[in-house]
């Protein structure tokens, strides 16, 4: 492995809970020695800071402001910048890969998708899907839904958890035979967080590169952070549902 990206972040000027301006992450990275980074703000559905009462149009176009201002950045300095986005459902969300704008903008169904369909329509666009954290626990949840048929992998490593919620994730994920990614979940650079994310064998050209280590399940790992504070013991605190393939939940046993 050689190539170090940045899978999971978000921006001060998309996602209400980011606080780094997008074109800063660039510098940052660069810095430690990333050769890229993937946007992923909140879409509409999730902790996303757009007005929701704009027009499809006018949302999709203040949703990737972002990452164009990055990419903008990026590419004046000659470093990789790729889009993507994180979607909600019920507190499970789903970084996602692969479609662009232009088909977001063709695309204000996707609102309504059932897990199943959101997965398959972004297949059918040639991307990939990841639960994000897939064990996070949070005051404004009750319940943990974990997907693993309507997926590509697991966020594994999510330096925005407690410890012991990465490897409940890696365990649940070698289980159902899911890779293993990376991200670090950065809101504000200014926190002190050591990134994380996936390092691959093979530097990425577009974001249809990683998509296609993604689906293949190679090429890639999470990168691992050490000394990390925070509790270890694998303990579910909030009941845990699975998502099957008749999209019916039932209790996860671990």
């Amino acid at each position: 492995m050689g190539y170090r990206y940045e899978t999971h972040l978000h921006s001060k000027e998309v996602s209400r809970c980011g606080v780094t301006p997008a074109k800063e992450y660039v510098r940052f990275y660069m810095e430690r020695g990333y050769d890229g980074i993937i946007f992923t703000d909140h879409f509409f559905n999730g902790n996303c800071g757009i007005d929701r009462s704009l027009a499809w149009d006018e949302r999709v176009e203040a949703f990737c402001r972002g990452y164009e201002l990055a990419k903008e950045e990026g590419d004046r300095v000659g470093f990789s910048v790729f889009f993507g986005w994180e979607f909600n459902f019920d507190g499970d969300e789903y970084l996602t890969y692969g479609p662009d704008k232009v088909w977001l903008l063709a695309h204000p169904e996707i609102m309504s998708d059932t897990r199943e369909e959101y997965y398959n329509r972004i297949h059918d666009a040639g991307g990939a899907v990841v639960q994000a954290h897939p064990f996070r626990e949070r005051g404004y949840l009750q319940q943990i839904h974990l997907n693993p048929y309507f997926v590509d992998a697991a966020e594994y490593i999510n330096i925005g958890n407690e410890p012991y919620q990465d490897e409940l994730a890696k365990d649940y994920a070698v289980k159902y035979q899911l890779p293993l990614t990376g991200g670090t979940d950065m809101h504000n650079t200014a926190w002190g967080q050591i990134p994380s994310g996936v390092e691959t064998e093979e530097r990425l050209g577009s974001i249809a590169d990683y998509v296609r280590l993604l689906k293949s399940g190679r090429g890639f790992q999470p990168i691992p952070v050490e000394n990390r504070d925070g509790k270890t013991e694998k303990q579910i605190y909030l009941p845990a549902f699975l998502y099957e393939k008749n999209s019916s939940f039932v209790p996860y046993k671990g």
